[in-house]
């Protein structure tokens, strides 16, 4: 079932909503996701590009947002080629800040057993399965990793997602070169399979 959510979660997009939602209802204004998306998550005259100066409240607000608006509207659980895909793959075209923040954005929605955590945890998986960028599968794990490597308890929805990443060959998680760099980075992956 889907958690309550207290916050105003449209409150930051300003005015990106209306283009928002007509995109994910009818795909229109259909240069949306290729032109107009990506500046708008800037801060108010910062220029496309500047590094830090992406709007982190907005991103926050645009990820759960399209995930709610996906939540309510997918029959099944197809979620490649929709336009919540679309806009969220949109976003690891960011420069590494604003995909980092992207990312943790995410995983903030990977806690107890909901819709939102299996929505996301399908999102996150989907998003390093389709990666091409070696960089963005390197800045997923570690958004995911962060988030392990301190003291437990660790979220139900963080710990499945990681674990299916690992484990599913489909990902084919150990062959990336940066599973490898280091000792040290190769125990922690390792120690964290085990647990």
């Amino acid at each position: 079932q889907n958690p309550v959510i207290l916050s105003d979660v449209t409150g930051p997009l300003g005015n990106i909503r209306e283009d928002l939602d007509g995109y994910l209802k009818s795909r229109q204004p259909s240069n949306f996701v290729g032109e107009m998306l990506l500046p708008r998550l800037y801060k108010e005259g910062a220029k496309p590009g500047s590094l830090g100066d992406v709007d982190a409240p907005r991103v926050n607000s645009l990820v759960l947002y399209v995930g709610t608006q996906a939540i309510s509207r997918l029959q099944n659980s197809v979620i490649a080629h929709t336009p919540e895909m679309e806009v969220l793959q949109k976003l690891m075209e960011l420069d590494d800040r604003g995909r980092y923040i992207s990312l943790n954005a995410i995983a903030n929605q990977l806690r107890y057993p909901s819709s939102h955590t299996h929505y996301y945890s399908c999102v996150m998986l989907f998003l390093f399965g389709e990666a091409k960028a070696e960089g963005v599968k390197e800045q997923i794990t570690r958004v995911l990793l962060e988030r392990l490597i301190v003291h437990r308890p660790h979220p139900w929805g963080l710990l499945i997602t990681f674990l299916e990443l690992i484990k599913n060959q489909r990902y084919q998680f150990w062959s990336h070169p940066f599973t490898r760099c280091a000792t040290e980075i190769e125990k922690v992956f390792e120690s964290v399979a085990r647990s």
